[in-house]
């Protein structure tokens, strides 16, 4: 078969302006061919296995560790190497990859900055064809932004190492078909950000790096393998050159670190907290065991068993492997009012103080402003090390499965309730208008805590749960709190921007997602739908 007849196999919807030509270039395009037909079928298995596997959980088991893997388990291999420019990695800022926060983000006083095509973006197609620009222009050093004002950014010397957040596995580019089919989103954001960028990140001593999300099994893993090598052979690269840290943010994927790890050892360089994916896919997992159903969402804290658990069991994995093992998310955006500034950065000192006693080698953060604060953090627990792959917890008590799945204390309030009406609206609303990375009262949100907003409700829902205020939570209260909720909302925003936002459309939907009797998997999947 000619490369070109691969090439005709990918149909593309939208027309090739300038910024196409760009990106979606005869090479690129041959590319990404190759590895929709070579590794998409195997993805569409993937996703039938996760199916099953939830219906087994439905129907009763509860997750556990594997016991037909544990030579892997038991024998003392190691990952392959961790790169130079990622050995010391205490402060990583994640955000879209919108051209102005790039250049902020790269800026910022942190060592690496995951740029996302996943949970902070909304996946029009005009802004995952502008992100993968805007990474080019990023990494050649010539990216520069300038606003209306006329204000002009641009790249200081030594920018933080720049690391590329691909889509996960379930959701697809539905603006490129292949046999009648949307190709898988995950490959469309790693074909085209490897083929662009390979070569000027291997001459200035970096090299291709990835994160990959939502992640569920180790065979998950091993088809991450399969493209990494694959590619690397294409190019004519040594094994190892891709290098990818991948979050455990499904609870299923917790019980397989080792596996994860081993499978993905020539080019795994850490595991990490994706705390907030994680508290929804506990929910979304266990949303049959109405003895496991969680309380208002700002109860559910690092400190609470089953998370610390997480943490911990996480750590120890990692670092036998010598691998690194990132703290989470800190999700607080500094504020203007001195007090409430101290309060948030009390919060966030607190939180990132465990993480780094614990032994993590670096945290994340959503923004720069929140950048000396943690820094300072990590600063004073590592000393003058790189990271902490020298805390093995060899002498911790094995964590359990009991202890990874353990219920979580703490109530269901009417007003926590409330509150997770309103940010989950307010951020659909946001995605379905493009913008996937949004302040909701005083915390930056995206997808994940959206996510556990809505999960939890159709849980009490599912499971007739009571609040404190002795209301047994149903369909029906939940459709008036809604109604209410948006009045609320109006009132916040203001009747214009309310008016002119697609607010009718996000409660339509949070509606559907949090009624319906099966629960929707993604929230981002009929989302999708209804951006352009």
């Amino acid at each position: 078969m000619t490369q070109h007849a691969i090439t005709t196999e990918l149909a593309f919807s939208q027309p090739f302006g300038s910024a196409e030509q760009q990106i979606l270039t005869d090479g690129a395009v041959d590319f990404l061919s190759e590895l929709v037909t070579r590794f998409t079928p195997r993805r569409n298995e993937l996703l039938a296995e996760r199916s099953l596997v939830q219906r087994k959980i439905d129907n009763g088991e509860l997750p556990d560790f594997i016991s037909e893997t544990t030579s892997i388990k038991n024998d003392n291999w190691k990952i392959r190497g961790i790169p130079a420019d990622l050995q010391d990695r205490r402060l990583e800022i994640t955000g879209p990859v919108e051209r102005k926060m790039v250049i902020n983000a790269l800026n910022a006083n942190v060592n690496v900055f995951m740029a996302d095509f996943e949970d902070s973006l909304a996946p029009s197609w005009q802004k995952v064809i502008d992100g993968q620009i805007n990474l080019r222009d990023a990494i050649a050093g010539t990216i520069s932004y300038s606003n209306e004002a006329g204000k002009i950014y641009q790249l200081k010397p030594y920018p933080a190492v720049l690391v590329c957040r691909v889509r996960g596995l379930h959701l697809p580019e539905k603006h490129v078909l292949w046999r009648g089919e949307a190709i898988p989103g995950s490959l469309f954001d790693f074909a085209l950000y490897f083929f662009h960028n390979y070569q000027a990140l291997l001459a200035k001593g970096s090299g291709p790096y990835f994160y990959l999300p939502k992640t569920q099994s180790f065979q998950e893993a091993a088809w991450w393998r399969g493209v990494f090598s694959y590619t690397e052979d294409r190019f004519d690269l040594p094994r190892g050159t891709i290098k990818a840290t991948l979050l455990i943010e499904t609870l299923p994927a917790v019980f397989q670190m080792d596996e994860i790890l081993y499978h993905l050892r020539d080019h795994i360089v850490g595991l990490n907290c994706g705390r907030w994916d994680y508290i929804f896919s506990y929910i979304k997992t266990l949303k049959n065991h109405g003895d496991r159903v969680l309380p208002d969402r700002q109860s559910v804290t690092m400190d609470q068993g089953f998370l610390d658990a997480y943490s911990r069991l996480l750590i120890k994995t990692c670092h036998r492997r010598g691998a690194f093992a990132m703290g989470g998310m800190a999700a607080f955006i500094p504020s203007k009012e001195p007090e409430r500034n101290e309060w948030v950065l009390n919060k966030v000192r607190a939180d990132k103080q465990r993480e780094a006693a614990n032994g993590h080698d670096g945290t994340w953060i959503a923004h720069p402003g929140l950048a000396d604060a943690v820094m300072a953090v990590f600063n004073q627990a590592l000393g003058d090390k790189p990271n902490q792959l020298d805390v093995l917890r060899e002498n911790d008590t094995p964590i359990s499965a009991q202890q990874l799945l353990q219920p979580c204390e703490g109530e269901r309030t009417e007003a926590g309730m409330r509150a997770n009406i309103r940010v989950a609206v307010q951020y659909i609303e946001a995605w379905i208008s493009g913008n996937g990375c949004v302040p909701i009262y005083g915390l930056m949100e995206d997808a994940a805590t959206a996510e556990i907003s809505r999960t939890s409700i159709w849980q009490w829902i599912r499971h007739q749960k009571t609040l404190t205020n002795g209301e047994t939570v149903t369909r029906a209260l939940f459709s008036q709190m809604l109604a209410e909720e948006m009045r609320v909302i109006q009132e916040e925003l203001g009747d214009q921007r309310f008016c002119q936002g697609r607010f009718d459309d996000a409660a339509r939907l949070m509606e559907r997602i949090t009624t319906e009797t099966e629960l929707v998997e993604f929230l981002t999947l009929p989302g999708y739908r209804l951006i352009p």
